[in-house]
């Protein structure tokens, strides 16, 4: 008799069914597993085997084999340990082979029996709803998989608590959601004195997920003001932040199943390799594009970072997506992000600082922000000169909206967009904005558009460049309150575009 118990294996943040086979034959006494196992796979045999001795189960002088369907599909991790053991239980008549049929599973086994939590619980959820199953899994993964909603999830702390709950002895209740973490951070925007220009361009970049760069001496504020875009982005809503767990959950990222509400704020050191901020390694795992996936990619530094690594950023800024190619793998990810670069104007950082001019200014400025090329500063929505402030500024009181007052600006607009998009699911926000959609909702009136003309023929924006301009003073008219895109509000957008510090 073959019993059968079902288990996932992950492609990106796609979890594809398994399916678990236990056929114990006359033979030979042997434990077999089959069907392209990987190293954590096949050392199950032996986690499986002393978890059971563990429990006073032994295993039979037979031929044990377990094959894993489909057989042409790598299996990779160790939480493939929990499901072979449910398949070879159901095989010994220890449990009901029924009960095992209709159950998804995964979790590592110590080898006293105890189950340790493993990554990929919340897309395994999905995957088990999908197929109108039950997600059986380590007591630690059950409140990050109750979270979808649609599937009966089921959290053990042992093998032995898995017999009893399946003979009845002890039914095993459904776990709960975990609580949503809530990351409230102090930083106020009225922390930074002056830098009024960069605040409002923070403003219109969080309200339209508009990328933005600031280029400045250094300590003039651009960490900080940085630092200070998660207090200004309103939380993610119930689909977002499923979607972004997922993907955390694939880099072992969330904690005892607390699912966070705060938009991601990723900010990779200068030195990050490309299957770091992309993703790649053995496994194709997610990279930091991805994990700031509906929310922020600050790179400071910018220019620091190798001009290999940057040029892979233009491709997702574009699409949303990034394809991982590996000779074992082709993963796709989404990464609808944010991207902030932080970068000082010259390799000495004094360029724009009248007090401390660089010594081989302009060369200096136009080698080092020629590190950045044409096609993606192009993808750059908002462009902006952070200067130094000056020390008399430092001693004056705060001033300027709080972070607070600037995320409910935010929210209200973000607002607008959702519900002017509500017809185009592909259309979140007026970043993702293009074509006969954008044409529509962005149109200026008569003398906005004689001066984006203008501005176009004049400085020689690109077509990407124009519809950005659209785009920004879509937004800006959003903050504003106001139906129509007006020409104050293209003006503003093309000052953005035309910043002389960006293009130095």
């Amino acid at each position: 008799m073959v019993t059968r118990t079902y288990t996932v294996a992950f492609e990106g943040v796609e979890a594809r069914d398994v399916e678990v086979q236990c056929a114990i034959t006359p033979g030979m006494p042997a434990f077999s597993l089959v069907g392209l196992p990987d190293k954590a796979v096949s050392e199950a045999r032996d986690r499986v085997r002393t978890a059971l001795s563990s429990m006073a189960i032994a295993l039979p002088s037979k031929r044990i084999t377990i094959n894993l369907s489909p057989a042409d599909m790598p299996k990779e991790g160790s939480h493939f340990d929990l499901p072979i053991a449910l398949a070879l239980l159901a095989a010994l008549e220890i449990i009901p082979s029924d009960a095992v049929e209709c159950t998804c599973s995964l979790g590592e086994l110590s080898l006293d029996g105890s189950l340790i939590p493993v990554i990929g619980a919340l897309p395994a959820a999905m995957a088990a709803a999908r197929e109108d199953r039950t997600l059986l899994c380590p007591k630690a993964s059950g409140a990050e998989a109750a979270w979808v909603g649609a599937a009966r999830v089921i959290g053990a702390g042992s093998l032995s608590d898995v017999v009893r709950h399946y003979t009845g002895q002890a039914p095993l209740s459904p776990s709960e959601p975990g609580e949503v973490i809530a990351d409230v951070s102090g930083r106020c925007l009225r922390d930074v004195k002056g830098q009024e220009r960069a605040k409002r361009a923070m403003e219109i970049a969080a309200a339209g997920r508009h990328h933005l760069i600031m280029v400045g001496t250094p300590g003039s504020g651009k960490s900080m003001l940085a630092a200070r875009l998660p207090g200004i982005l309103p939380p993610l809503t119930a689909p977002e932040a499923l979607e972004t767990s997922m993907i955390h959950s694939l880099a072992g990222l969330l904690d005892e199943g607390g699912i966070n509400r705060t938009r991601p704020f990723r900010e990779p050191h200068h030195t990050a390799s490309m299957a770091a901020i992309v993703g790649g390694g053995r496994r194709a795992s997610p990279g930091e594009i991805s994990l700031a996936h509906n929310g922020v990619l600050f790179m400071d530094e910018f220019l620091e970072f190798p001009r290999t690594v940057l040029e892979t950023l233009r491709q997702p800024i574009e699409t949303g997506t990034v394809m991982v190619a590996r000779a074992n793998a082709h993963v796709k990810y989404p990464c609808r992000f944010m991207l902030v670069a932080a970068a000082n104007p010259c390799k000495c950082g004094y360029l724009t600082d009248p007090a401390r001019a660089c010594s081989r200014a302009p060369v200096c400025g136009e080698d080092y922000m020629g590190r950045i090329s044409g096609p993606l500063m192009d993808r750059f929505d908002l462009r902006i000169e952070v200067p130094p402030v000056a020390f008399t500024d430092l001693d004056l009181p705060a001033s300027g909206d709080s972070s607070a007052t600037v995320a409910a600006r935010v929210s209200a607009a973000r607002d607008v967009q959702a519900e002017r998009f509500a017809a185009h699911p592909e259309t979140l926000l007026n970043a993702d904005a293009e074509g006969e959609v954008l044409d529509r909702v962005a149109a200026p009136d008569a003398e906005g558009r004689t001066l984006i003309n203008k501005v176009a023929e004049r400085f020689g924006l690109t077509a990407r460049g124009y519809h950005r301009v659209l785009r920004v003073a879509r937004t800006i008219a959003d903050l504003d309150g106001s139906d129509a895109v007006l020409r104050r509000h293209v003006a503003e957008a093309v000052s953005y575009r035309l910043s002389s510090a960006a293009d130095s």
